[in-house]
């Protein structure tokens, strides 16, 4: 007799990109729920008991990964909002292309694809939108157009003895994310966080925890998930000036006031792009430029979306409203 989609059998799952705050949180989960996990990542984990070192650029490494595993769930990627487009193909497309030929070479079955919702967003205000289609041609940046066309990849290979799912978790944070909460908090408190049209527009976000859980049901729910990608979010859209004054007063960072024109901020985050990468690595690896286009358009149109067919997909909610992840927050920096 199968087990309950709810309680599958413990299974032998790798994780990729683990060593970050999301792919952390799935490997956590995933042990809390009985599976044994392994990481692959480029360095050494003193948090893994079961690890591989090495570059999703490097086949061998992937089939030493790979070697007795059940189930994959690919996190890894290079995130920027700027850097060399070569840079995002080598990781992003190339990298996914190296682990979905090892996962199906090895003879896993179930393959979790950890994606965007800007993989189809090119500008535009999304309101109650559905998950869309990704366009590598159309999507607004390096990053977005390198995971559109992964994406691609990995759900072109889906079938029934290769199940493949996209999950596109919008905007994760909570503690210990410096991806978001830390850039925000740094950047109001040294009076660097503009807000662009007031702090209008509404954007969906998705808490941590249930960012993580989200991921672990796709692989639960393969059955109904496979070759098909899902947006997951709280379902709880907020003006983006509300949701960044809440994260910097559960910083104790002062809330942003400066208010700039999105036009404004559009066209100089094009041309700050460009001096940024002109100025050569040394601030690629170390830092994120003040603005970019994309940054600017993230922060000044409206995005946010349908959560009915996710969450009849994955038979999920979220468990940890916005309010109470922002006071989760609050607690972790009153202990820091």
């Amino acid at each position: 007799m199968s087990e309950p989609e709810n309680q599958l059998a413990p299974r032998r799952v790798l994780v990729t990109g683990a060593s970050g705050m999301l792919g952390g949180a799935v490997a956590q989960l995933l042990r809390e729920k009985g599976h044994h996990v392994r990481t692959f990542q480029r360095r050494a984990s003193q948090a893994a008991t079961d690890e591989v070192q090495g570059s999703l650029t490097d086949p061998a490494a992937l089939a030493r990964a790979v070697e007795s595993i059940d189930a994959v769930i690919h996190l890894a990627a290079k995130v920027s909002f700027t850097g060399h487009w070569q840079e995002f193909v080598d990781t992003n497309i190339t990298g996914t292309e190296n682990l979905l030929q090892a996962a199906q070479t090895e003879g896993i079955r179930d393959f979790v694809f950890v994606s965007s919702p800007s993989v189809a967003h090119f500008g535009d205000s999304l309101a109650g939108a559905s998950a869309g289609t990704a366009n590598p041609d159309l999507a607004r940046g390096y990053y977005a157009r390198s995971k559109a066309a992964a994406e691609l990849v990995a759900l072109a290979a889906d079938s029934t003895d290769f199940r493949v799912t996209s999950i596109r978790p919008h905007v994760v944070w909570g503690p210990g994310d410096t991806q978001l909460v830390e850039r925000v908090i740094d950047r109001a408190r040294g009076g660097r966080l503009p807000l662009l049209d007031q702090g209008a527009a509404l954007i969906d976000t998705i808490y941590i925890d249930n960012a993580a859980s989200a991921i672990v049901r796709g692989l639960e729910r393969m059955d109904h998930a496979h070759g098909r990608a899902l947006v997951v979010t709280n379902g709880e859209p907020r003006a983006v000036g509300e949701l960044m004054a809440g994260i910097c007063e559960a910083g104790g960072a002062p809330a942003p006031k400066l208010n700039v024109p999105g036009w404004l901020a559009r066209g100089a985050g094009s041309i700050i792009e460009k001096v940024w990468l002109a100025a050569g690595s040394r601030n690629l690896v170390h830092d994120e430029p003040p603005m970019t286009r994309f940054l600017a358009e993230q922060l000044s149109t409206a995005h946010w979306f349908d959560q009915r067919e996710t969450q009849e997909a994955l038979d999920w909610k979220p468990a940890v409203s916005i309010d109470e992840g922002l006071a989760a927050l609050r607690a972790h920096y009153q202990q820091s």
